[in-house]
């Protein structure tokens, strides 16, 4: 998905939130989308804005679409409130529902004293047909697609997430913890809240420090290091770290560091394109390209030095492979270390 529409995700996901919380509500939301994380986050604030805690009991209606019919949904949203002046009916996983194209005549003409919240996890409505059209023309509600976070936006993600919370992060400890989330969301917002949490108060800079302390990640073995010291080559802390991993495989199982290092080398492959054909582009567009702070791009310099264009599609392919190896019968005998060992040594050779 195109970068701009992951922009134009977030920047639509944060209005929704402000008018949600300052108490302006649309009469429907369709929630829906590859990133599960924005449509709960919206519902959930919803629910906890848009009735009081005593107007709840009787106004608020949970459904889920692998219970319901499309009729049950409409007559549920055609109720009126009691005591109150809206009801809530959230309808979770409404991708199941069977017909919900026949839900188009009621979006037409929402009853004014309804929220109706339809949540549609990890699928969307087909924007060929009547209810996706209607649903976008009505000014009374809203439409809501995400998109997953591509590995150069989660930076920037947790970077925006701190500065809400009143917060800096150090631009390495950012790096860091997005090197070891990677782009779930749910599990990124719940490392970074941890992270908070456990800070004492008045702490005002989240640090690599903070990190290693508090969300487990060791400042000298992890993903990040390892992708750094291969820019360099430096292959005593190359397999300084390949080691360590090995012999902790259930906190550095192959799924999950393989992913980091497919991406560095996907990084390096396009700075080098972005040499070849963008002479005149300076180091922060580069930077900005590629999805990283402008003062790793002195890395980046060494590492295409390092890694010519055809080395690293050699490493691509390599780490594609022993991938598979780790998901597969392929590898044999082989632990994931020494898996992970044997790829290293391909791709540094």
């Amino acid at each position: 998905m195109a970068k701009q529409n992951i922009k134009d995700a977030i920047a639509h996901y944060e209005k929704i939130l402000a008018e949600v919380k300052s108490g302006k509500f649309k009469s429907f939301y369709i929630l829906m989308g590859e990133e599960p994380f924005f449509s709960d986050s919206i519902s959930e604030e919803i629910m906890n804005n848009a009735l009081t805690p005593e107007e709840r009991g009787f106004n608020q209606l949970l459904l889920y679409g692998t219970d319901v019919d499309i009729k049950q949904v409409i007559e549920a949203s055609r109720r009126y409130p009691m005591m109150a002046a809206r009801q809530l009916v959230v309808v979770r996983e409404a991708q199941a529902i069977k017909d919900l194209e026949d839900l188009e005549k009621y979006l037409k003409q929402p009853l004014p004293t309804t929220i109706l919240v339809l949540i549609l996890t990890n699928k969307s409505l087909d924007k060929r047909k009547s209810l996706y059209k209607i649903a976008s023309a009505n000014k009374d509600g809203v439409v809501f697609e995400s998109f997953p976070l591509g590995d150069s936006d989660v930076v920037d993600w947790i970077n925006r997430y701190v500065a809400k919370k009143k917060m800096e992060i150090d631009p390495h400890a950012s790096m860091l913890l997005a090197d070891f989330s990677g782009t779930e969301l749910r599990k990124l917002v719940t490392e970074l809240d941890k992270l908070i949490l456990n800070l004492s108060e008045g702490h005002k800079k989240i640090t690599v420090g903070d990190i290693e302390e508090n969300v487990g990640i060791s400042r000298e073995y992890n993903v990040f290091e390892l992708n750094k010291a291969l820019s360099y080559k430096n292959i005593e802390k190359i397999y300084k770290i390949v080691f360590f991993f090995s012999s902790n495989p259930k906190q550095y199982p192959l799924v999950k560091i393989l992913p980091s290092i497919f991406s560095h080398f996907t990084k390096i492959l396009k700075y080098h394109a972005i040499k070849t054909q963008k002479r005149e582009a300076g180091r922060g567009d580069a930077a900005a390209y590629l999805g990283i702070p402008p003062f790793y791009i002195e890395e980046y310099d060494t590492a295409i030095r390092n890694y010519p264009p055809v080395k690293c599609m050699n490493a691509i392919a390599q780490i594609r492979k022993y991938d598979y190896m780790g998901k597969s019968n392929e590898g044999g005998e082989a632990t994931e270390g020494e898996l992970l060992q044997e790829m290293i040594f391909k791709i540094i050779n």
